[in-house]
């Protein structure tokens, strides 16, 4: 994932989660933020009590791993906060379950392969 397709500003994050209702899905609230950047970008919150720095580390470069492999469509902000089900799934799972909702969410580029 590039630097410019990542959320860095607290203030950014505090903006999105206040001005934004949250979407939600099994492990996963997702807050989008429809603005006028050329770009697309995501935020990741994984919260203390799902465990200690490297648990939620290998949480955040899971999830980072997963939204990498789509193509997406530009002009969002989007911030994702994990909850504590996350550790109960193997990664085919988190996987399915956050594609289903940024598709849900209609953020995915349709592909035009077959």
């Amino acid at each position: 994932m590039k630097k410019i397709n990542i959320v860095k500003e607290n203030n950014d994050y505090n903006r999105i989660i206040k001005e934004n209702r949250p979407f939600k899905y099994k492990d996963y609230v997702i807050y989008i933020d429809k603005r006028e950047p050329s770009v697309y970008r995501f935020g990741f919150s994984v919260g203390k009590k799902i465990g200690n720095a490297v648990v939620r580390n290998h949480i955040k470069r899971q999830i980072k791993e997963i939204v990498s492999q789509n193509d997406y469509k530009n002009n969002f902000d989007c911030i994702i906060i994990v909850g504590k089900g996350i550790l109960s799934r193997s990664f085919n799972e988190m996987s399915d379950n956050l594609n289903f909702a940024l598709q849900k969410l209609n953020l995915v580029k349709e592909r035009k392969d077959a």
